[in-house]
């Protein structure tokens, strides 16, 4: 019957023409990846090194949903065409991965393809594409004997017909995903950093949320060397994943290697608190790194410099805000509002208390170019994560329930503009429109 609906669309001749497309999406999919591949013996070191390189790739983040086993899936992502859910990939043979080989791993790994169709992208494997064959062996063996199979159903995806089809993904993957290939330092660099390229550019996958996406969904830059617009901040659930190159107040032009480290063992850091989805990446991913891996992607991260428009705007702290409110102006609506509501923890300097409440003078968030992870904190609220070097955990409340959308606007624009910052403004409408996503039930 679903067919009959696409005849009169396409015509007969262009139904047999889809069919061909369908035919040929088939067999390069059948055909992807390599034909066979030798798994290592499962040794005790290799399933601990596979495990390490499950928490880089943060693969319980987006494979374990609340009060199931893990790895064995559930989570929803929200796509344009509806919701796509994680699969189990624990090695279950009837709703697992229990009967993949090593070349069927190594082919949904870095393919991105599954018992012959292509997955949809909210799998990483574009950015997985670079993973070495021992470090794909040595995930496949922890999966396979370190992970204890679950006998979990998968969900099924919320994609109506025909949008539910799998062969045009055929294509996304073949124009947008690079072609997988073990990454390959660079003659002459230094080895830290290309261990830091390998982690950012791969496993790490930082590029799926801090670079900015085409039409047509796919990251407009893979890694360092498709230019700066690579891990240049980009929207992502709500939030601006900021820049993580060098440049301006809006980079993390500021952090020091140790502040970077910092933020990546615990969230935390003079200049800044972890917040929205990376929250996650922080206590499932990166408090695990090694030092040594923790430095090596900080002094990766140092190289990437900013564009040139971005490194032509430094930022200098202005007191000119403090003194006002000390004074007791109060003339500016914002500044009504963040004495009323925010000033008792982040100060009238705009200073805050360091890896409690981040400063929001000179804060990349505050100067980013979006101001949708301000407006989603303020609305929703915001906690720290707890880590093994921090385990106490801090709260900011939400403000949705007390503050109008206009009151909002006010109060960001004022973060924006004061103490120094130099960020565009937002409005009560666009405030409006997060609600709306953040707060249904005020609606």
């Amino acid at each position: 019957m679903r067919w009959r609906v696409l005849i009169p669309v396409f015509g007969l001749a262009g139904l047999c023409g889809l069919f061909c497309v369908m035919a040929a999406a088939f067999i390069l999919d059948r055909n992807a990846g390599e034909k066979k591949l030798d798994a290592p013996a499962p040794v005790p070191t290799l399933i601990t090194h596979g495990e390490y390189l499950a928490r880089l790739g943060d693969c319980a983040a987006c494979h374990t949903a609340s009060g199931r086993p893990a790895f064995s899936g559930g989570v929803r992502f929200a796509t344009p065409i509806g919701g796509v859910y994680s699969t189990n990939i624990t090695f279950d043979p009837n709703y697992g991965i229990g009967r993949f080989t090593l070349a069927d791993f190594d082919r949904a790994l870095r393919f991105g393809v599954v018992e012959g169709h292509s997955l949809y992208p909210a799998m990483p494997f574009p950015s997985y594409a670079n993973t070495k064959p021992e470090d794909v062996a040595a995930l496949y063996v922890y999966f396979k004997y370190g992970v204890p199979p679950a006998a979990i159903p998968n969900v099924t995806n919320d994609i109506s017909f025909p949008l539910s089809m799998r062969w045009p993904l055929t294509f996304w993957r073949l124009l947008f995903s690079p072609r997988p290939k073990p990454f390959i330092a660079t003659a002459g660099t230094d080895p830290v950093i290309d261990r830091g390229a390998y982690l950012v550019e791969g496993l790490g996958h930082c590029g799926e949320c801090h670079t900015p996406r085409n039409l047509a969904l796919q990251v407009r830059a893979q890694k360092a060397s498709d230019g700066s617009i690579f891990l240049s901040g980009a929207v992502v659930d709500s939030y601006f994943a900021p820049s993580l190159r060098q440049g301006s107040a809006d980079t993390l032009g500021d952090w020091s290697e140790r502040d970077i480290v910092d933020f990546l063992k615990t969230g935390t850091n003079p200049y800044g608190l972890v917040f929205g989805s990376m929250t996650d990446v922080i206590v499932h991913s990166t408090q695990y790194l090694t030092r040594d891996d923790a430095v090596a992607i900080a002094k990766y991260l140092e190289t990437l410099s900013a564009s040139a428009d971005s490194r032509d705007r430094p930022y200098a702290y202005d007191d000119s805000v403090h003194l006002a409110i000390k004074s007791g102006d109060a003339s500016n609506t914002g500044a009504r509002v963040y004495i009323d509501n925010c000033a008792a923890c982040r100060r009238p300097d705009g200073l805050g208390y360091e890896r409690v409440f981040p400063r929001l003078a000179g804060n990349p968030v505050v100067e980013a170019p979006d101001a949708a992870s301000l407006i989603s904190i303020v609305l929703t609220g915001s906690q720290t994560p707890r880590t093994a070097e921090t385990p106490a955990q801090f709260s900011m409340p939400a403000f949705a329930w007390r503050l109008s959308d206009q009151d909002v606007a006010n109060v960001i624009n004022f973060i924006r503009s004061g103490w120094g910052n130099s960020a565009s403004k937002t409005s009560a409408t666009v405030v409006a429109a997060f609600r709306k996503t953040l707060v249904p039930s005020q609606h």
